[in-house]
Parts: structure tokens; sequence; C-alpha cells
């Protein structure tokens, strides 16, 4: 069963207009909902009336389920219009499949085995996700047709590049020849995008953060948006996202951690640059499992017992036979790696920017396994930083009700806050 949550945040003016003038307010209803505005001729000038303010869709098609956010631009501010999200686990990081080859495959010559042997995304697969989106669209009644969508980190490439100072002219030649060597593709395979890092005045080289992904993936997602009734607008990694829903226009450098349902991302920010990127396959199921053993219930209970546990932990509250050092005990098979891979983070970092007096200041968390207790303090006193918990709605304007609701799934929705928010900020 694919649980959809959703809310629609309506407009001030439907509110005003709903306390005191009911029958306006259908009209308002009609144009919002059914006719999507309506042009009128005053004095032969065409203008809109009751105008919709331009609103994106952010979607992140997540492991631990679909995440979406619509977002409105009023004022040249982001204001929450709707969102959803399921709970049901996906295959997003394993679309691709290779499949065997034939005996003719095998016989066929170099030149046209690349062709032969090229992987593909499975047509039913491509229905699923459409159908997916197609519900919690239809739940949390979006109104937009503009999508932007993430990548996920599984299915990108990415590299810093350094190369001497170049005409403009230059950069896009040289880039491809120096990526060619470092990509796990043929350069073909891969749809491509650069954009130059900040450098000192005086250096006399430029650095160049690539990702690259393959074709096939850029085409899931394009198929996807169109088959759901989508305009895919762009596409983004989650890293970009995030940085941009967490981060924002930061100029120091800082830390992102990702617990996703099947792994925990860690990304270092440079100026709110996405630099470097590592993985692990540790995430929230791994923390469902500890939970389920531990406890010795069923799968179906897991998530309430966590959630109610994990709550009154991270409010303070007593839950009898769990205090701080029984749970960092239990949970050392998820934490440990989690610190090994910072440290390596950090040291990936210095290496590439050859500054190791630039330090971090501060690391943030999200993703759902974010809210994991004891886990800011725990890290911040093992390096001596700052660590929270961020909060992706912190740019948005929506109303005083719904903070309470947000604040409980705003981990999970820091990538399609980040994505709807791309055009807005």
């Amino acid at each position: 069963m694919c649980y959809v949550l959703c809310a629609v945040i309506l407009h001030n003016f439907q509110r005003l207009i709903n306390s005191h003038l009911p029958w306006v307010w259908f009209l308002w209803y009609n144009l919002e909902y059914d006719l999507n505005g309506l042009q009128i001729d005053l004095d032969g000038n065409h203008m809109l009336f009751f105008s919709k303010p331009k609103s994106y869709i952010g979607i992140d098609l997540g492991a631990g389920g679909v995440k979406l956010v619509e977002l409105r631009k009023e004022k040249n501010r982001p204001v929450l219009f709707t969102y959803g999200l399921t709970s049901e686990p996906q295959d997003i990081h394993h679309l691709v499949v290779q499949k065997d080859k034939t005996a003719q495959e095998l016989t066929v010559k170099n030149s046209d085995a690349k062709a032969q042997a090229a992987p593909n995304i499975e047509d039913a697969r491509v229905e699923k996700y459409i159908q997916m989106v197609k519900a919690v669209c239809h739940s949390a009644k979006t109104v937009s047709k503009l999508a932007v969508s993430s990548l996920p980190v599984s299915s990108v490439f990415q590299a810093v590049v350094t190369m001497p100072k170049v005409e403009k002219s230059e950069v896009d030649h040289i880039l491809k020849a120096e990526v060619k060597k470092l990509l796990p593709r043929p350069l073909e395979e891969m749809a491509l995008d650069y954009q130059p890092l900040p450098m000192p005045k005086e250096a006399n080289v430029s650095k160049f953060l690539i990702h690259a992904v393959p074709r096939e993936i850029v085409v899931f997602y394009s198929k996807v948006c169109r088959g759901a009734g989508l305009t895919l607008d762009s596409l983004e990694p989650e890293s970009t996202a995030l940085a941009r829903a967490l981060v924002g226009k930061d100029n120091g450098v800082n830390m992102i951690i990702d617990i996703g349902a099947e792994r925990t991302n860690f990304f270092m920010v440079d100026s709110g640059v996405p630099v470097t990127h590592h993985s692990i396959e540790s995430g929230g199921q791994k923390i469902d499992r500890i939970l389920k053993n531990i406890l010795g219930v069923d799968d179906n209970l897991v998530e309430k017992i966590k959630f109610d546990l994990f709550g009154r932990l991270n409010r303070g509250q007593n839950a009898s036979g769990w205090d701080k050092n029984k749970f960092l005990e239990i949970f050392m098979p998820v934490l440990d790696p989690i610190i090994k891979e910072i440290e390596f983070s950090f040291d990936v970092y210095f290496h590439q920017s050859g500054n190791e007096g630039k330090r971090p200041e501060k690391i943030i968390l999200t993703g759902g396994g974010g809210f994991l207790p004891f886990l800011p303090e725990f890290i911040a006193d093992k390096f001596k930083l700052k660590c929270y918990v961020g909060d992706p709605w912190g740019r948005v304007l929506y109303q005083d009700g719904l903070k309470g609701l947000l604040g409980q799934i705003g981990p999970r929705m820091s990538v399609a806050i980040g994505l709807a928010l791309r055009n807005i900020v």
C-alpha cells in the first residue's frame, strides 16, 4: 500500500474572499483549478484577471519513495502551494539493466559491440514511475506543469578537472578531452555538464566541476515526466538541490550528510557549490533492521515504533530502557561508518582544494535518517564542529499552522524543496 501525504496551501486572497464573499470564492476556485486563469479585454488591452504567480514542481524520486513540492513565486519569494510524499521503497538506484548477450551479439565486430551491449531501462519500470508521479500529483492537487527532477547520486559521475587558463572558446574542447579519460563509459553515451569553480584572481589555472549522467537515465526522467503530464524543465543532481535548500549563498565550507533509505551521501559544499561526493551503502533501512532485531517486531510495526521512540528521545523525554549510552551502543554499526566517511571526505576535500586552512564550518544533516537521536551531538563532539538537522523550509513562506507537520517531514523533503527553488531564488 502506498500512502500519500499531501496538503494544499491556498492563497491569502482566497481566505479573505472566502470569509466575506462566498460567491466570489467560488469564481476564484474555478479560475484557479478549472479555467487556469481568465483573460479579459478592457479597452482593447488583454490582461490576466486573478492571475496566478508562476509555480514550479520539484520531484525527488528516491529509494524511500517519491517526494514532491510545488512552490509559487510571489514578490520574488518562494511560497508553499502544495506537497506530497510516499513511503514505498523504490529501485531508483538500480534502473539500468545490462541485458545478457546472445550468441550472435558475442560474435559481432568490436565496432558494433557497443551498440549491441547498450544498457536499457525497461518500459515496465518507466510506467511504474509514471503512475507513482501521477498519483502524488493528483493527491497533492498540483497546478503547475513545470517540473524539475533530481538525478540520484548513484547515476551521476562527478569530478573536478584542473586545467591551464585558456580562451573561453577552447574550454569545451579541452574539457571534453580530459573528461573522456575519466568517464567509466564512452563520452557519446553520457550527457555532460560543467561549471567553473571560484579561484583566486592570481591563480594560473582554472577548475571546473563536471557532472555526467548516462543518456538513458535522462531519457527515463523525460518519459516519466511526459507520461505524468508534466513538462521537464531541467534535471540536476541531488547534491545541487540540497546545497540550494540547506546552504544557500553561504560562502563558507560546509558538509551535508544525506541519510537516505539505502545509502548515506556526503557532500562538501564550498561557497554553495557541492565539490566532492562520497557515498556508503548504509541508511534508514539499516536503522530499521537494527531496531527490528532489538525489539523483535514485524516490519509493519517498525516505522511506527521508530517514529514514537525517536520523537521522544529527540524531545528529551524519557523512553523506558533507552538512554543515550545504550542508544549509541546499539546503533554504532550505523554511526561508525558515518564518522569514518566524514574523516575521509575532509581529507579528499583538503587534497583537492589544496587549502587545509579552509576548514569546514558546520555539518548539516538531512534525509529520512537525519532524525536519528543523539547523532548531531555525537558528530559535533567527534569533530568539534557545529552539527544540526537542516531546515529546508527556512526560506519558504507557509501557513503557521503547518509548522509542526512540515518540521517532521522536512529532512525527507530537502531535495524536492531545493529543486522547486531552482527557478525562484
